[in-house]
This record gives structure tokens, C-alpha cells and sequence, in this order.
């Protein structure tokens, strides 16, 4: 104990020192220093021996894939009415029936696999079968502002097309969407570019090769016909620009562009083209105690088909505004509307415009549930006029990343 002790002595000695023998120290004191710091050390019980890193270790592929990943479960259920004797679910998610749905239930997996790779997994479970929603891999350290990602994969097609259920602001999913680009939106097996350029603002270039078959996912291309891929041109491309401008502490701008092209399965050649506009205002003043926001959401699409001696072309939008008026409160209202055509082979029955407009209020009691009260009216061309009412409760367990702005 004294010898631990021994090199602390000295140097509270020389502390107490007067200043100008601290500025000549005496023959022998940086010695008798240098043993007693040795002596200290040797006196110190042996340690454990230091840590291999997992990327050095034998058989390691990397620095973090033996760690276990992010999984977080999401349950999305509802209860719902409608005055019409068929509901007219434009997703694979809405409720789809009167009396109780199963909406999804969610297993979400993440992980960074080594400093190069993170893996990004979602599961969707349902009441008849499992599908497999995201399934890719991204690149963690590519030079000049590049990213790929490579597996299943939802195009960065739009605002809410590359979102789950969970992270929309109302219990279905807008019309256009369904109809132009599938009950579950745009999504396949592929791979995706994206550039994040040097400007002085935020833009991103995306392109994305995806499989242009699926009945859920590429409606608008090849459909349920799954042709064998004989040349490029029978992939389903994506390209989008996307941007944001902050205005001042409070306000935020994000806009961009997308287009899809493929062919679609009404004959040899034909192709599609949607051209889609997005747009997200937010206001959330810095500092508010209730986390106080309101934001504006809306998307256009244009979609031009070529068919046996013809070129068809729809059109289709919605608009939404919710207000976050209290930490645990926030209320909405959303517009859609979608054009129809006579002879449409996608959608005979859809001859004339649909409307639908909805209005829901949400109850927040923690950040890991929600409770949505949803009514809504739909107007279509063929069939009149429905009402509908959803009550619709979300829990989620476990860990899971932020969503996107």
C-alpha cells in the first residue's frame, strides 16, 4: 500500500512547491519519479487481457455482424362500416370488410452486417399467408455521394409509395395509388442507384431496375402476366428527383419528380409511362412544448398506356392537411380523386371519375401506439354514393428506425 502510494506523495510534494523551485527542479527528482510511477504499475493487480475486435477475430466478416439486429413488430387492425353493400379498397392494406380486419402485422429487421452493408428486412403477416414487403441490402460507404441498394425493394416512386401502413397519416391508402400502381404499391426484385449531389441544397437523383410482373406491385405493366425477361426493356425502370428547402427555423420544403417505364401485357411492344409529381409542406415552430405541427401532402400521376390501336391516358391526385395540434392529439383531411375510361382492360367498370374525401382524428397514448377514428365518402361514376366509418388501433414492440421526412 505504501509502495502504491509512493509516486502520489511526490508529485502533491513538488505541487506544493514555490514557483521558482518548480522552475529548477533538484538533481535526481525526475529519477526518483520515474521509479516510484514503475513501482505503482508493478504493484497493480494483473488485468483481464484486452479485447480482440470482432473484425480481427478468426472467421469475423466484420465489425458488427455478430451483434444482434433492430426488430420491432407493428399490429395495424381495424374495425370498419360501410353503407354500400361492397367496400372499394383501392390497397392491399385497407380495410377491406365490414366487421373486424387484420390490416398487417409487421415484423421489421435491421442491422449494419460490417462497415460496408446494412441489411433492411420487413415481413407482412396476414391471416392466410406471410409476403415478403423489403428484403435489401444498402451500401454504407460508397465514395461521392452514391447508394445502392439490391434485393425486394419498394421504388422511390412518390411520397408515399416507399412507406409502410404505419407511417401514413390515414387508415388506407389514396386511390391513385392502387389503381395506377398496385394494391400494394410499387415494389420488385431489383436494384436502385441513388446520387446525393453536391449542391448547396439537398437534391437526390434515384434510378431503380425492378421486375415489371406482379399483380400487387406493377399493375400497371406487366401485371399478373409473368413474361420471361429476354432483353433490358423488359424491366420496370424508376427515376426520381427529389429536394428539400428549409425556410427559417420553422418552415420545410420537400418536392420531387418520378417516372416509371415498362411494358405491359396488352401486347408485343406496348409500354407504360406514369409521371408522378409529389409535394410536402410542413410548418413546426422550434420550441413548442406540444410538439405543435401542420403539413401539407399531395401527389399527381398522368399515366399513358399503349394498347392494340390505341393510347390510353388517366390522371389521378390527392391532397391531405394534418394538424398536430397537441403532443398526443392531431387531425386530418384528405381528397382523392381518379379519372376513368370506357374500355379500360385494367379496369372495365372504372367508365368515370371517383371522389373520395376523408377526415380522421388520432389519439397518440404513447410514441409506440395510435388509436384513428376515419369516416370517409366515396363517389364513383358507375356505382353512386358510399359512406364508411374505421376505427383502426396500431401498437408497435421493439426497436425500429426513424422513418423518413
Amino acid at each position: 500500500m505504501r509502495t502504491a502510494c509512493t509516486a502520489g506523495a511526490i508529485l502533491f510534494l513538488l505541487a506544493l512547491s514555490p514557483p521558482a523551485l518548480a522552475d529548477e527542479p533538484r538533481a535526481g527528482d525526475e529519477e526518483e519519479i520515474r521509479k516510484a510511477l514503475e513501482a505503482d504499475r508493478a504493484a497493480l493487480p494483473p488485468g483481464p487481457p484486452a479485447p480482440v475486435p470482432a473484425a480481427a477475430a478468426p472467421g469475423a466478416q466484420g465489425g458488427t455482424g455478430s451483434q444482434n439486429p433492430d426488430i420491432a413488430v407493428i399490429l395495424d387492425v381495424a374495425g370498419a362500416w360501410w353503407s354500400g353493400k361492397e367496400p372499394r379498397p383501392a390497397g392491399g392494406h385497407d380495410p377491406s370488410r365490414v366487421g373486424f380486419n387484420l390490416q398487417a402485422l409487421e415484423m421489421a429487421i435491421s442491422a449494419n452486417v460490417d462497415p460496408y452493408f446494412r441489411f433492411v428486412g420487413a415481413l407482412v403477416f396476414s391471416q392466410f399467408g406471410v409476403e415478403v414487403e423489403d428484403a435489401y441490402g444498402q451500401t454504407l460507404a460508397l465514395p461521392w455521394g452514391l447508394q445502392v441498394r439490391a434485393g425486394q425493394i419498394l421504388t422511390r416512386f412518390g411520397r408515399i409509395n416507399p412507406t409502410h401502413p404505419h407511417a401514413w397519416s390515414f387508415a388506407d391508402q389514396p386511390l391513385v395509388v392502387g389503381k395506377f400502381l398496385g394494391s400494394e404499391g410499387s415494389r420488385g426484385l431489383g436494384a436502385e442507384l441513388s446520387w446525393l449531389l453536391p449542391l448547396p441544397w439537398y437534391v437526390e437523383l434515384i434510378g431503380s431496375a425492378t421486375d415489371a410482373a406482379g399483380e400487387c406491385c406493377a399493375r400497371s405493366f406487366l401485371g399478373g402476366d409473368d413474361i420471361e425477361v429476354d432483353s433490358p426493356k423488359d424491366f420496370l425502370y424508376t427515376a426520381a428527383l427529389k429536394q428539400f428547402f428549409p425556410f427559417g427555423p420553422a418552415w420545410s420544403l420537400l418536392w420531387g419528380l418520378s417516372g416509371q417505364f415498362g411494358p405491359n401485357a396488352t401486347g408485343n411492344g406496348n409500354r407504360t409511362e406514369i409521371y408522378g409529381t409529389d409535394l410536402f409542406l410542413k410548418w413546426r415552430p422550434v420550441g413548442s412544448p406540444e410538439h405543435v405541427s401542420v403539413s401539407l401532402q399531395a401527389e399527381g400521376m398522368m399515366r399513358v398506356r399503349q394498347v392494340p390501336d390505341d393510347r390510353l391516358i388517366d390522371w389521378g391526385a390527392y391532397g391531405q392537411l394534418v394538424w398536430h395540434f397537441l403532443k398526443r392529439w392531431e387531425t386530418g383531411a384528405r381528397v382523392d380523386w381518379v379519372s376513368g375510361l370506357a374500355a379500360d382492360p385494367l379496369d372495365p367498370r372504372w367508365t368515370g371519375d371517383r371522389w373520395r374525401a376523408s377526415a380522421q382524428m388520432t389519439f397518440f397514448p404513447s410514441h409506440f401506439s395510435r388509436i384513428r377514428l376515419q369516416g370517409e365518402m366515396d363517389q364513383a361514376a358507375w356505382s353512386g354514393r358510399t359512406w364508411g366509418a374505421v376505427l383502426a388501433l396500431e401498437l408497435s414492440a421493439g426497436a425500429h428506425g426513424a422513418h423518413e421526412y
